[in-house]
């Protein structure tokens, strides 16, 4: 059994025993979370999709660990000029597990 979520601007395929990175979401570690905005579930040869969302069906899952990741560095340079910037970014993330699949 999978379903596809939407969370944070992006849609996921999960299944249940997951772990994941999603955008940064509230809650510390171990806390639980409820994906409610659930595109497609789909049990074996049968699928429900939504128009956009499967009504009553939602996904839980709990915090594994709140994480950055890597550092992007943008640099902008202009020759003959003396014009030059540097700019780092670290995107903030949270780690989630997919607990269960509710249809």
């Amino acid at each position: 059994m999978y379903a596809v979520i939407e969370t944070g601007g992006k849609q996921y395929k999960v299944a249940e025993g997951d772990i994941f990175p999603v955008e940064k979401l509230p809650g510390e570690k171990s806390a639980a979370v409820v994906f409610d905005k659930v595109l497609l579930v789909a049990d074996g040869g049968a699928a429900q999709i939504g128009q956009p969302y499967v009504g009553g069906a939602s996904v839980q899952a709990v915090v594994v660990e709140q994480t950055k990741a890597a550092k992007v560095i943008v640099q902008k340079f202009r020759p003959k000029t003396g014009y030059s910037r540097k700019n780092g970014h670290r995107q903030n993330y949270t780690i989630v597990k997919i607990e269960k699949i509710n249809k």
